[in-house]
């Protein structure tokens, strides 16, 4: 379900290549975020544009946390998967160049004739504009969820999209990888 939709999304958004998508957990979302980014919290998507050597036939990669997926879903009424759409399509939309915090609106223009276009409900930029109560009761929802895991550093998915056919790859990995989990040739810990 998620592969054909990467695939319809992708071609919606205009991006070739293949795009990646880690499916973690806010702790390893957090993580990333702090190295590449220098925020040191959690966040719901997070992505990378392919560059440089070894990137040819590679769009990019995508960092989507279901933790704060779920409190997202549950909060907007739909589902976890019509969630991490909504997520696969903004971070899709980042790897094709768009900048919402510096694009004056065309971002968020494209994302909501996309959504419409493919079935999705209030996007990301939308939301934004929401209360900012609302972020206050997710923030609590994640910090109690976090303090809930019973595993410290559970595995993540990681799904590859196939350009050629849009069927997904996927594979487990550890968060305690130290490398930037998306470069192809890191190896990751099978559990």
């Amino acid at each position: 379900m998620l592969g054909r939709f990467l695939g319809a999304a992708q071609k919606a958004v205009r991006l070739n290549g293949q795009v990646t998508v880690l499916l973690t957990t806010d702790a390893a979302i957090r993580k990333l975020n702090r190295q590449f980014r220098g925020k040191d919290k959690a966040t719901d998507v997070l992505s990378f544009p392919a560059s440089g050597v070894g990137a040819e036939g590679m769009a990019g990669d995508l960092a989507i946390s279901v933790t704060t997926a779920m409190g997202q879903a549950a909060e907007q009424g739909h589902s976890l998967a019509v969630e991490i759409k909504v997520l696969v399509l903004h971070g899709l939309l980042h790897l094709a160049g768009y900048d919402h915090e510096a694009d004056e609106g065309r971002m968020a223009r494209r994302e909501t004739a996309l959504r419409a276009r493919l079935g999705l409900p209030q996007g990301l930029i939308e939301r934004a504009g929401q209360s900012k109560q609302a972020a206050k009761s997710i923030e609590k929802k994640r910090s109690a969820r976090a303090k809930a895991q019973l595993c410290p550093e559970p595995p993540v998915a990681l799904l590859k999209s196939c350009p050629d056919t849009g069927s997904l790859a996927p594979r487990v990995f550890s968060p305690t990888v130290k490398s930037n989990p998306f470069k192809t040739t890191t190896k990751a810990k099978r559990p």
